[in-house]
């Protein structure tokens, strides 16, 4: 098995600080910068970074649904994990600051199946995960 990873990076004119909070708010802020893919969103436990426990679908594709039930930790100031129960997957957020604004990264990686099926999800899944993120950024650049 190969790791996939994919990766979506977005300049943002809001301060470092306020893009953090956002980032880390599973509460009222994840919601609504969510895109369509992401369905039955729901907070477990928590709510705010460090020890959030959500969950929900993610629907890469039409055949595609990954049940996602995410453990959240911040490693340091700015960085965000979501850690998947149900795979192998886990999802970095970091916010750094850019001039006046903050750069968001999210960068989502797995373990990938094996032979051709393999090939064609290392081939493909990592763009379609990123126009997903870029999704997401976007609303949380109008969120900010």
């Amino acid at each position: 098995m190969a790791k996939v990873t994919a990766t979506a990076e977005r300049i943002i004119d809001a301060p470092v600080e306020k893009v953090r909070e956002l980032v880390a708010d599973y509460a009222e802020a994840r919601p609504k910068i969510l895109t369509e893919q992401f369905r039955d969103f729901r907070l477990d436990e928590g709510g705010t970074g460090e020890g959030t426990k959500a969950g929900w679908k993610l629907q890469a594709t039409s055949k595609r649904v990954r049940d996602v039930a995410a453990t959240v930790t911040e490693p340091q100031p700015g960085t965000l994990v979501e850690t998947d129960a149900n795979s192998s997957m886990v999802t970095t957020w970091t916010v750094r600051p850019s001039g006046e604004g903050s750069v968001v990264r999210v960068e989502s990686s797995w373990d990938g199946a094996g032979g051709i099926g393999g090939f064609f999800e290392k081939t493909f899944a990592p763009a379609g995960l990123r126009r997903i993120y870029e999704g997401v950024l976007a609303n949380l650049a109008k969120l900010a």
